[in-house]
Protein backbone atom coordinates (compact mmCIF):
# COMPACT_ATOMS: atom_id res chain seq x y z
CA UNK A 1 0.00 0.00 0.00
CA UNK A 2 1.26 3.45 -0.91
CA UNK A 3 1.08 6.19 1.72
CA UNK A 4 0.84 9.90 1.01
CA UNK A 5 0.98 13.04 3.13
CA UNK A 6 -2.43 14.44 3.92
CA UNK A 7 -2.19 17.84 2.29
CA UNK A 8 0.64 19.89 3.75
CA UNK A 9 0.48 18.09 7.10
CA UNK A 10 2.91 15.55 8.45
CA UNK A 11 0.23 12.85 8.64
CA UNK A 12 0.70 9.98 6.19
CA UNK A 13 -2.42 8.18 5.04
CA UNK A 14 -2.96 5.14 2.79
CA UNK A 15 -4.05 5.92 -0.77
CA UNK A 16 -7.13 3.80 -0.08
CA UNK A 17 -9.23 4.40 3.02
CA UNK A 18 -12.25 2.43 4.16
CA UNK A 19 -15.60 4.20 4.37
CA UNK A 20 -17.78 2.91 7.19
CA UNK A 21 -21.04 4.28 5.79
CA UNK A 22 -22.21 0.67 5.39
CA UNK A 23 -21.87 0.05 9.14
CA UNK A 24 -25.04 0.17 11.22
CA UNK A 25 -27.75 0.19 8.56
CA UNK A 26 -30.20 2.62 10.15
CA UNK A 27 -32.54 4.79 8.09
CA UNK A 28 -33.59 4.84 4.44
CA UNK A 29 -30.31 6.08 2.98
CA UNK A 30 -27.81 4.22 5.12
CA UNK A 31 -29.96 1.11 5.28
CA UNK A 32 -29.67 1.00 1.48
CA UNK A 33 -25.88 1.34 1.73
CA UNK A 34 -25.50 -1.66 4.03
CA UNK A 35 -26.19 -3.05 7.49
CA UNK A 36 -22.83 -4.42 8.58
CA UNK A 37 -22.77 -5.40 12.27
CA UNK A 38 -19.77 -5.44 14.61
CA UNK A 39 -18.78 -9.03 13.84
CA UNK A 40 -18.80 -8.48 10.09
CA UNK A 41 -17.10 -5.11 10.51
CA UNK A 42 -14.25 -6.67 12.45
CA UNK A 43 -13.63 -9.09 9.57
CA UNK A 44 -13.57 -6.19 7.07
CA UNK A 45 -11.15 -4.29 9.30
CA UNK A 46 -8.94 -7.41 9.44
CA UNK A 47 -8.78 -7.50 5.64
CA UNK A 48 -8.07 -3.77 5.44
CA UNK A 49 -5.20 -3.93 7.92
CA UNK A 50 -3.68 -6.94 6.15
CA UNK A 51 -3.71 -4.87 2.93
CA UNK A 52 -2.26 -1.74 4.58
CA UNK A 53 -5.54 0.19 4.63
CA UNK A 54 -5.22 1.85 8.03
CA UNK A 55 -7.63 4.81 7.82
CA UNK A 56 -11.33 4.38 8.47
CA UNK A 57 -13.81 7.15 7.70
CA UNK A 58 -17.20 7.63 9.32
CA UNK A 59 -19.53 10.41 10.55
CA UNK A 60 -21.99 11.02 13.33
CA UNK A 61 -24.86 11.21 10.85
CA UNK A 62 -24.11 7.78 9.36
CA UNK A 63 -26.91 5.56 10.67
CA UNK A 64 -27.55 8.10 13.46
CA UNK A 65 -24.30 7.27 15.23
CA UNK A 66 -24.44 3.50 14.72
CA UNK A 67 -21.62 3.59 12.17
CA UNK A 68 -19.25 5.09 14.75
CA UNK A 69 -20.40 2.55 17.33
CA UNK A 70 -19.82 -0.43 15.02
CA UNK A 71 -16.46 0.93 13.89
CA UNK A 72 -15.42 1.42 17.52
CA UNK A 73 -16.30 -2.18 18.31
CA UNK A 74 -14.47 -3.44 15.21
CA UNK A 75 -11.18 -1.71 16.08
CA UNK A 76 -11.29 -2.48 19.81
CA UNK A 77 -7.90 -3.68 21.04
CA UNK A 78 -5.99 -2.28 18.06
CA UNK A 79 -6.57 1.45 18.24
CA UNK A 80 -2.85 2.09 17.82
CA UNK A 81 -2.91 0.44 14.37
CA UNK A 82 -5.61 2.62 12.82
CA UNK A 83 -6.41 6.20 11.88
CA UNK A 84 -9.96 7.33 12.57
CA UNK A 85 -11.60 10.03 10.49
CA UNK A 86 -15.06 11.23 11.43
CA UNK A 87 -17.28 14.18 10.60
CA UNK A 88 -19.86 16.38 12.30
CA UNK A 89 -22.14 19.27 11.42
CA UNK A 90 -25.11 17.77 9.58
CA UNK A 91 -28.42 17.47 11.47
CA UNK A 92 -28.61 14.76 14.12
CA UNK A 93 -32.07 15.77 15.29
CA UNK A 94 -34.76 18.44 15.04
CA UNK A 95 -33.61 20.61 17.93
CA UNK A 96 -31.94 24.01 17.45
CA UNK A 97 -28.62 22.66 18.73
CA UNK A 98 -28.69 19.41 16.76
CA UNK A 99 -27.00 20.74 13.63
CA UNK A 100 -24.26 23.09 12.56
CA UNK A 101 -20.80 23.86 13.88
CA UNK A 102 -21.36 26.26 16.75
CA UNK A 103 -19.03 25.95 19.74
CA UNK A 104 -21.63 24.06 21.77
CA UNK A 105 -22.47 21.75 18.87
CA UNK A 106 -18.84 20.92 18.00
CA UNK A 107 -17.85 20.18 21.59
CA UNK A 108 -20.85 17.89 22.03
CA UNK A 109 -20.29 16.24 18.65
CA UNK A 110 -16.65 15.52 19.46
CA UNK A 111 -17.49 14.11 22.90
CA UNK A 112 -20.28 11.96 21.46
CA UNK A 113 -18.00 10.65 18.70
CA UNK A 114 -15.26 9.76 21.19
CA UNK A 115 -17.78 7.85 23.30
CA UNK A 116 -19.30 5.97 20.37
CA UNK A 117 -15.88 5.12 18.92
CA UNK A 118 -14.53 4.02 22.29
CA UNK A 119 -11.39 6.12 22.00
CA UNK A 120 -9.87 9.17 23.64
CA UNK A 121 -8.74 10.91 20.44
CA UNK A 122 -9.76 11.30 16.79
CA UNK A 123 -7.02 11.45 14.18
CA UNK A 124 -8.96 13.60 11.69
CA UNK A 125 -12.06 15.56 12.64
CA UNK A 126 -13.92 17.13 9.72
CA UNK A 127 -16.78 19.58 9.38
CA UNK A 128 -19.37 17.79 7.26
CA UNK A 129 -20.67 21.03 5.73
CA UNK A 130 -20.19 24.79 5.99
CA UNK A 131 -22.36 26.45 8.64
CA UNK A 132 -23.21 29.94 7.39
CA UNK A 133 -24.85 30.79 10.71
CA UNK A 134 -21.71 30.42 12.84
CA UNK A 135 -18.73 32.80 12.54
CA UNK A 136 -15.64 31.14 11.12
CA UNK A 137 -13.69 32.54 14.07
CA UNK A 138 -15.92 30.65 16.52
CA UNK A 139 -15.54 27.40 14.61
CA UNK A 140 -11.75 27.61 14.41
CA UNK A 141 -11.35 28.67 18.04
CA UNK A 142 -13.38 25.64 19.13
CA UNK A 143 -11.35 23.27 16.96
CA UNK A 144 -8.19 24.82 18.38
CA UNK A 145 -9.41 24.05 21.90
CA UNK A 146 -10.18 20.45 20.94
CA UNK A 147 -6.73 20.03 19.41
CA UNK A 148 -5.02 21.52 22.45
CA UNK A 149 -7.05 19.20 24.69
CA UNK A 150 -5.74 16.21 22.72
CA UNK A 151 -9.22 15.13 21.63
CA UNK A 152 -8.54 15.65 17.93
CA UNK A 153 -5.23 15.75 16.08
CA UNK A 154 -5.92 17.14 12.61
CA UNK A 155 -8.86 19.09 11.19
CA UNK A 156 -10.51 19.07 7.81
CA UNK A 157 -13.74 19.86 6.01
CA UNK A 158 -16.15 18.21 3.60
CA UNK A 159 -18.35 19.63 0.85
CA UNK A 160 -17.11 23.22 1.19
CA UNK A 161 -17.14 25.64 -1.72
CA UNK A 162 -13.91 27.35 -2.69
CA UNK A 163 -14.68 30.65 -0.98
CA UNK A 164 -15.80 28.92 2.22
CA UNK A 165 -12.57 26.94 2.46
CA UNK A 166 -10.34 29.86 1.52
CA UNK A 167 -12.01 32.18 4.02
CA UNK A 168 -11.51 29.57 6.74
CA UNK A 169 -7.84 29.10 5.87
CA UNK A 170 -7.25 32.86 5.84
CA UNK A 171 -8.81 33.27 9.28
CA UNK A 172 -6.82 30.30 10.59
CA UNK A 173 -3.60 31.93 9.41
CA UNK A 174 -4.58 35.33 10.81
CA UNK A 175 -5.64 34.01 14.21
CA UNK A 176 -3.00 31.24 14.38
CA UNK A 177 -5.55 28.46 14.51
CA UNK A 178 -5.15 24.92 13.13
CA UNK A 179 -5.39 24.85 9.34
CA UNK A 180 -7.64 22.46 7.49
CA UNK A 181 -5.38 19.85 5.89
CA UNK A 182 -8.07 17.75 4.22
CA UNK A 183 -11.14 18.32 2.09
CA UNK A 184 -13.45 15.33 1.71
CA UNK A 185 -14.98 15.78 -1.73
CA UNK A 186 -17.10 14.08 -4.35
CA UNK A 187 -14.87 13.30 -7.34
CA UNK A 188 -15.23 10.65 -10.02
CA UNK A 189 -14.99 10.07 -13.76
CA UNK A 190 -18.63 11.16 -14.02
CA UNK A 191 -18.26 14.07 -11.58
CA UNK A 192 -15.15 16.19 -12.18
CA UNK A 193 -16.41 19.53 -10.84
CA UNK A 194 -13.81 19.29 -8.05
CA UNK A 195 -11.16 20.14 -10.64
CA UNK A 196 -12.43 23.61 -11.51
CA UNK A 197 -11.95 25.53 -8.24
CA UNK A 198 -11.20 23.20 -5.36
CA UNK A 199 -8.27 21.32 -6.89
CA UNK A 200 -6.28 24.50 -7.71
CA UNK A 201 -7.09 25.76 -4.21
CA UNK A 202 -5.86 22.50 -2.70
CA UNK A 203 -2.62 22.72 -4.68
CA UNK A 204 -2.02 26.31 -3.64
CA UNK A 205 -2.97 25.92 0.02
CA UNK A 206 -1.77 22.39 0.79
CA UNK A 207 -5.19 20.81 1.31
CA UNK A 208 -5.36 17.12 0.43
CA UNK A 209 -8.43 15.55 -1.12
CA UNK A 210 -10.16 12.59 0.48
CA UNK A 211 -12.42 11.34 -2.29
CA UNK A 212 -15.89 10.06 -1.49
CA UNK A 213 -18.07 8.10 -3.92
CA UNK A 214 -15.26 7.38 -6.42
CA UNK A 215 -17.65 5.20 -8.43
CA UNK A 216 -20.10 8.02 -9.09
CA UNK A 217 -22.69 7.08 -6.48
CA UNK A 218 -22.62 3.44 -7.58
CA UNK A 219 -22.83 4.11 -11.32
CA UNK A 220 -19.33 2.95 -12.30
CA UNK A 221 -19.68 -0.67 -11.28
CA UNK A 222 -19.91 -1.94 -14.85
CA UNK A 223 -23.52 -3.04 -14.34
CA UNK A 224 -25.17 0.12 -15.72
CA UNK A 225 -25.01 0.30 -19.49
CA UNK A 226 -26.57 1.96 -22.50
CA UNK A 227 -29.88 0.43 -23.55
CA UNK A 228 -30.32 -1.65 -20.41
CA UNK A 229 -32.65 -1.05 -17.44
CA UNK A 230 -31.15 -0.27 -14.05
CA UNK A 231 -30.29 -3.61 -12.39
CA UNK A 232 -32.94 -4.70 -9.91
CA UNK A 233 -30.41 -4.94 -7.07
CA UNK A 234 -28.94 -1.47 -7.63
CA UNK A 235 -29.16 0.78 -4.59
CA UNK A 236 -29.79 3.68 -7.00
CA UNK A 237 -33.47 2.67 -6.97
CA UNK A 238 -33.62 3.99 -3.40
CA UNK A 239 -30.73 6.47 -3.19
CA UNK A 240 -30.41 8.22 -6.58
CA UNK A 241 -32.08 11.40 -5.28
CA UNK A 242 -29.59 11.67 -2.40
CA UNK A 243 -26.47 11.69 -4.56
CA UNK A 244 -24.99 13.94 -7.25
CA UNK A 245 -26.82 13.81 -10.59
CA UNK A 246 -25.08 12.35 -13.64
CA UNK A 247 -25.96 12.89 -17.29
CA UNK A 248 -26.84 9.52 -18.82
CA UNK A 249 -24.92 10.07 -22.06
CA UNK A 250 -21.79 11.11 -20.14
CA UNK A 251 -22.07 7.96 -18.04
CA UNK A 252 -22.40 5.70 -21.08
CA UNK A 253 -19.48 7.39 -22.86
CA UNK A 254 -17.27 6.91 -19.80
CA UNK A 255 -18.35 3.27 -19.42
CA UNK A 256 -17.51 2.64 -23.08
CA UNK A 257 -13.98 3.95 -22.48
CA UNK A 258 -13.69 1.91 -19.29
CA UNK A 259 -14.76 -1.18 -21.23
CA UNK A 260 -11.95 -0.68 -23.73
CA UNK A 261 -9.38 -0.31 -20.97
CA UNK A 262 -10.78 -3.29 -19.09
CA UNK A 263 -10.16 -5.39 -22.18
CA UNK A 264 -6.59 -4.06 -22.45
CA UNK A 265 -5.69 -4.50 -18.78
CA UNK A 266 -7.85 -7.38 -17.61
CA UNK A 267 -8.94 -5.18 -14.70
CA UNK A 268 -12.60 -4.69 -13.73
CA UNK A 269 -14.23 -1.32 -14.32
CA UNK A 270 -14.37 -0.18 -10.64
CA UNK A 271 -10.63 -0.75 -10.19
CA UNK A 272 -9.87 1.29 -13.31
CA UNK A 273 -12.12 4.16 -12.17
CA UNK A 274 -10.40 4.27 -8.77
CA UNK A 275 -6.90 3.97 -10.27
CA UNK A 276 -7.63 6.99 -12.48
CA UNK A 277 -8.42 9.03 -9.39
CA UNK A 278 -5.14 8.01 -7.75
CA UNK A 279 -3.26 9.69 -10.61
CA UNK A 280 -4.96 13.06 -10.06
CA UNK A 281 -3.34 16.09 -8.37
CA UNK A 282 -4.10 16.73 -4.65
CA UNK A 283 -5.67 13.29 -4.08
CA UNK A 284 -4.32 11.95 -0.79
CA UNK A 285 -6.71 9.03 -0.39
CA UNK A 286 -9.73 7.49 -2.10
CA UNK A 287 -12.43 6.22 0.26
CA UNK A 288 -13.75 2.81 -0.72
CA UNK A 289 -16.84 1.20 0.71
CA UNK A 290 -17.94 -2.41 0.81
CA UNK A 291 -21.00 -4.28 2.02
CA UNK A 292 -19.15 -7.57 2.11
CA UNK A 293 -15.73 -9.19 1.96
CA UNK A 294 -15.81 -9.79 -1.82
CA UNK A 295 -16.58 -6.14 -2.61
CA UNK A 296 -13.75 -5.04 -0.37
CA UNK A 297 -11.22 -7.39 -1.94
CA UNK A 298 -12.33 -6.27 -5.40
CA UNK A 299 -11.78 -2.60 -4.54
CA UNK A 300 -8.39 -3.30 -2.98
CA UNK A 301 -7.28 -4.43 -6.43
CA UNK A 302 -7.25 -0.78 -7.56
CA UNK A 303 -3.69 -0.34 -6.20
CA UNK A 304 -0.37 -1.95 -7.05
CA UNK A 305 -0.54 -1.02 -10.74
CA UNK A 306 -1.05 2.11 -12.85
CA UNK A 307 -2.92 3.09 -15.96
CA UNK A 308 -0.72 4.08 -18.88
CA UNK A 309 -0.61 7.73 -20.00
CA UNK A 310 -2.58 6.72 -23.10
CA UNK A 311 -5.30 5.07 -21.01
CA UNK A 312 -5.51 8.07 -18.71
CA UNK A 313 -5.84 10.36 -21.74
CA UNK A 314 -8.67 8.18 -23.08
CA UNK A 315 -10.56 8.45 -19.79
CA UNK A 316 -9.85 12.18 -19.56
CA UNK A 317 -11.37 12.71 -23.01
CA UNK A 318 -14.41 10.51 -22.36
CA UNK A 319 -15.22 12.23 -19.06
CA UNK A 320 -14.46 15.83 -20.08
CA UNK A 321 -17.18 18.45 -19.70
CA UNK A 322 -17.20 22.18 -20.36
CA UNK A 323 -15.92 24.15 -17.40
CA UNK A 324 -18.26 26.75 -15.89
CA UNK A 325 -17.47 30.47 -15.91
CA UNK A 326 -14.97 31.88 -14.94
CA UNK A 327 -12.85 28.79 -15.59
CA UNK A 328 -14.22 28.39 -19.12
CA UNK A 329 -12.16 31.18 -20.76
CA UNK A 330 -8.92 29.74 -19.36
CA UNK A 331 -9.24 26.80 -21.72
CA UNK A 332 -10.36 28.71 -24.81
CA UNK A 333 -8.44 32.02 -24.87
CA UNK A 334 -4.68 32.12 -25.29
CA UNK A 335 -4.21 35.04 -22.94
CA UNK A 336 -5.99 33.33 -20.07
CA UNK A 337 -4.13 30.09 -20.75
CA UNK A 338 -0.77 31.84 -20.36
CA UNK A 339 -1.85 33.21 -16.99
CA UNK A 340 -3.40 29.93 -15.83
CA UNK A 341 -1.34 26.97 -17.04
CA UNK A 342 -2.82 23.45 -16.93
CA UNK A 343 -2.78 21.60 -13.64
CA UNK A 344 0.16 19.24 -13.14
CA UNK A 345 -0.33 15.61 -14.03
Amino acid sequence: MEYRRLGASGLKVPVLSFGAGTFGGRGELFGAWGDTDAREARRLVDICLDAGVTMFDTADVYSAGASEEVLGAAIKGRRDRVLISTKAGLPMGDGPGDAGTSRARLIKAAEDALRRLGTDYIDLFQLHAFDAGTPVEEVLATLDDLVRAGKIRYVGVSNFSGWQLMKSLAVADRDRRPRYVAHQVYYSLVGRDYEWDLMPLGLDQGVGALVWSPLGWGRLTGKIRRGRPLPAQSRLHRTADYGPPVDDELLYTVVDALDEIATETGKPIPQIAINWLLQRPTVSSVIIGARNEQQLRDNLGAVGWSLTPEQIAKLDAASATTAPYPQFPYHRQEGFARLNPPLPR
